[in-house]
């Protein structure tokens, strides 16, 4: 039995769900977000609470149970509340701006590397040293951040570049030299 599958979702009073077939939209106060079904996978809505079901215990079903569950979750989540994904930057002379809707990093490298926002997300630069990227799609949210981090990933031995505020970097010693 899946705990998550199984576990019911209850719809905020100003969020909309619709279901129509094997396509679910749901609409709240930061926008609109639309996802297909599984056709093995079964959702239902009686008096603003969502049951997701599968039709029987096969492997594919199984894992599909869950899954559908959490995603039309983290839907109706991202349309009350934005996600959020912050970003450091480490290094002397790594900055980041923002210019527009492009955002501008210098990395180290001879030239800057620049991003266009992508649709649905938004980028905030409180200081040149943090990106905050943020949306109402956990996936794309995820995804940009990623992209973003991978520019520059965090370098184990002094500790330069872009990681996850929450990320912590293991060190390592570097060469011990002659003795």
């Amino acid at each position: 039995m899946s705990r998550i599958g199984n576990s019911p979702i209850t719809v905020p009073s100003d969020v909309e769900v619709k279901i129509d077939g094997k396509k679910i939209t749901v609409k709240g106060p930061k926008g609109t977000l639309e996802r297909e079904i599984h056709k093995n996978i079964n959702v239902a809505m009686d008096n603003n609470v969502i049951t997701v079901t599968r039709p029987d215990d096969e492997p594919e079903n199984r894992s599909l149970h869950g899954l559908t569950r959490t995603l039309i979750n983290n839907m109706i989540h991202g349309v009350k509340e934005e996600y959020t994904r912050e970003l450091q930057i480490n290094g002397v002379g790594y900055r980041a701006q923002k210019q527009g809707k492009k955002l501008v990093m210098n990395l180290g490298y001879s030239h800057p590397v620049e991003m266009e926002e992508p649709e649905g997300i938004t980028f905030d630069v409180p200081n040149p040293n943090t990106i905050i990227v943020k949306g109402i799609n956990k996936e794309v949210v995820g995804q940009t951040a990623a992209v973003i981090r991978t520019k520059r990933p965090p370098e184990v031995y002094r500790g330069k570049g872009i990681k996850y505020a929450e990320e912590v970097i293991r060190r390592k010693e570097g060469k011990a030299g002659k003795k």
